[in-house]
């Protein structure tokens, strides 16, 4: 019975820690301290940009939600798949946002890609959020592998010890998943292929 309530409570943590709405401020904090030639930019700009990721990505559409709870209509756990559709549309625009943001600033357009590819992602999982409910969480740290598979392929780099440490994050999410029963497998599956795919290939050919 503790065991269960030990593995509840490290589940909740790790769902609350890889949160959808983190995966970019930490997406970007890995790419910043990557082998990859674009981590070489100014420290200044970096926090910089940090900011505007995190405020864009997670603080922006967090707020947005928390106030959208205040009204009983709106389930802030997201049961529901209007509750997950809004949630998706807020993200996105918050997401785009931040986009016209790094445009403007003179770093490498590898980063502006990466977040524009990720709106790609929030906007195919709208229509299909609409009638099943495709773990959120599995497309944001699919979409990270993937990016970093596809920069991995592109620019011929090896980067072990990112591409092992962000699979391991997948693991971990999709298993924290399913120990608090929010998704089948197959939700864990699907959204972690989408937000893969979309990624991949937004990288690589872009």
């Amino acid at each position: 019975m503790n065991d269960n309530k030990v593995l509840q409570a490290s589940a909740r943590i790790i769902s609350a820690i890889f949160h959808p709405l983190l995966i970019p401020t930490l997406g970007f904090l890995f790419l910043f301290n990557s082998e990859f030639y674009f981590s070489i930019l100014p420290w200044a700009l970096k926090k910089y940009m940090l900011l505007v990721v995190f405020i864009t990505t997670g603080f922006l559409p967090a707020i947005s939600i928390f106030v959208l709870s205040i009204n009983s209509k709106f389930d802030i756990n997201m049961e529901k798949n209007t509750d997950r559709t809004l949630a998706l549309i807020i993200s996105a625009v918050s997401y785009y946002i931040g986009y016209l943001f790094l445009k403007r600033l003179p770093s490498f357009p590898v980063y502006n890609i990466l977040l524009i590819g990720s709106v790609l992602v929030q906007v195919i999982l709208l229509p299909i959020s609409m009638r099943w409910k495709i773990s959120i969480h599995s497309a944001a740290i699919g979409g990270l592998v993937g990016g970093v598979l596809s920069l991995a392929f592109r620019l011929q780099e090896n980067p072990v010890l990112l591409l092992s440490t962000v699979i391991i994050m997948a693991g971990l999410i999709g298993t924290s998943r399913l120990i608090l029963s929010k998704h089948s497998q197959s939700q864990i599956y699907a959204g972690f292929t989408v937000g893969f795919l979309v990624l991949f290939l937004v990288l690589m050919f872009i």
